[in-house]
């Protein structure tokens, strides 16, 4: 059955997309800045822009998320969000979150920790925003007339997301304490609980979209929660080698790091597994197709590629260099962005009536977006090593090794530029689905 209260989604996916364009641009910035092309500079300097490109990321990823819990949770409950109009204050004041942060940016109103750069007043904001989500959302759950495990595993993973953010609102001195803690809201959301929340909607989008029995899928979720949090929690080790700690963290840091790719590596064998055993042939191809790319590319990502350089012995060489960057960009977009665009890509016609997932538009969005990350991922990954090389190995100067690896940054402008032309294609897409409509929402469908 589905709810006309699922509609609040459509527009948490529209900032989402609107926040994700922003990104790009930005993206593009940084991309001209380091091959000279800096025109911008006096309004938008390099490390302005990194902080907005990266804040922006965490904010449409996190309005993806909601979206998709408002059209997930009133599904698997069986009953209507208990409060559409709150569902719309907490979307507009999360707009304003990302709004005013990228302004503070840009008036240098910010804090001076990496990826925790929002200006510390908004803290409050962001506080109230996800407390009043989540009380609609646990609300709805428990006065529901079902209560599935998919549905707690997505809910537990928003959860526990807000808890995490606090640490990250205490004051600290000592830069070594102040860091220890930055990374449990950092670490632990983008490979802790973050991949409850990828779970919880990959099962979801697997039941809706393979016909597989809702226990067997189901089953599977509870091998990756326990993978989760047995490599997440002791692996943000890896990030506490250098920062003055206890020399055991090379040891749990190491031994952790190692087993992260497994719950990424379940995720995959999960997602295809569940696709040969499926009978149903659902027509949304499209939506089918973001679902298993998700899975396998995030195991490519953020599994394979961050074991390559998290072990204390190669991260000694690696850390703070662009083979960082490497890994994040693929290992976000497999891991998040690729399942935010499928339950977008499953929900869009539910929502609006229109069936338009078998247009040649789409498949060519699919495409070209994940060759072009592929390609700004080796180019990412050809300029580390160079960088990891003569600036580790060869002490060279690090100016002067940014401006030799600098010819790697067009050919990862060149992908980059497919990448946003995909990106183009899904959002016209996406436009020409139109508004959701309570009629459509009124089909009703074998569960």
């Amino acid at each position: 059955m589905k709810y006309k209260s699922q509609k609040v989604a459509y527009w948490f996916f529209a900032l989402s997309m609107l926040l994700l364009t922003l990104q790009i641009v930005y993206g593009f910035i940084m991309g001209f800045a380091r091959i000279g092309m800096d025109g911008l500079h006096e309004f938008i300097p390099f490390n302005t822009a990194r902080a907005v490109h990266t804040n922006l990321l965490v904010v449409w990823l996190l309005s993806g998320f909601m979206g998709a819990a408002y059209y997930i949770i009133p599904e698997e409950a069986q009953r209507e969000l208990v409060s559409v109009k709150l569902a719309y204050v907490q979307l507009i004041s999360l707009a304003l979150v990302g709004v005013a942060a990228i302004v503070g940016f840009h008036l240098n109103i910010w804090e001076g920790r990496k990826f925790l750069e929002i200006p510390h007043q908004l803290d409050y904001l962001v506080v109230a925003n996800v407390l009043l989500f989540l009380a609609l959302i646990l609300l709805t759950l428990f006065r529901g007339k079902r209560k599935t495990t998919t549905a707690l595993v997505l809910t537990m993973g928003l959860l526990f997301a807000a808890l995490l953010y606090l640490p990250g609102m205490l004051p600290f001195d000592s830069q070594v304490t102040d860091s220890f803690f930055r990374w449990w809201v950092v670490h632990l959301w983008v490979e802790g609980v973050w991949e409850l929340i990828m779970g919880g909607i990959l099962a979801f989008l697997l039941i809706k979209l393979t016909g597989v029995d809702r226990e067997v899928i189901e089953k599977w979720l509870y091998v990756i929660v326990g993978l989760t949090f047995l490599s997440g929690v002791l692996g943000t080790g890896h990030h506490y080698y250098y920062i003055g700690v206890n020399k055991i963290w090379l040891v749990v840091g190491g031994i952790f790091s190692a087993l992260e790719p497994l719950a990424f590596l379940a995720m995959a064998l999960f997602a295809v597994n569940m696709y040969r055993k499926g009978e149903k042939k659902h027509p949304n191809k499209i939506a089918l197709f973001w679902t298993l790319g998700a899975a396998i590319v995030s195991f490519v990502g953020a599994g394979l590629l961050g074991f390559a350089h998290t072990l204390p012995q190669t991260n000694l060489y690696t850390h703070g260099t662009l083979v960082t960057a490497m890994h994040a960009h693929l290992a976000f977009w497999g891991a998040y962005a690729m399942i935010v665009f499928a339950i977008i890509s499953y929900s869009l016609p539910n929502m609006t009536g229109r069936k338009l997932y078998d247009g040649a538009r789409g498949r060519l969005a699919f495409w070209t977006t994940n060759i072009g990350m592929i390609g700004m991922t080796m180019a990412f990954g050809v300029a580390g090593v160079a960088q990891v090389y003569l600036e580790r190995k060869y002490k060279l100067d690090f100016m002067e090794v940014q401006n030799e690896v600098s010819i790697h940054f067009v050919v990862l402008l060149l992908c980059a530029s497919l990448f946003a032309f995909g990106i183009i294609m899904y959002i016209i897409d996406f436009v020409k689905h139109g508004r959701p409509t309570d009629e459509a929402l009124e089909i009703i469908e074998n569960d």
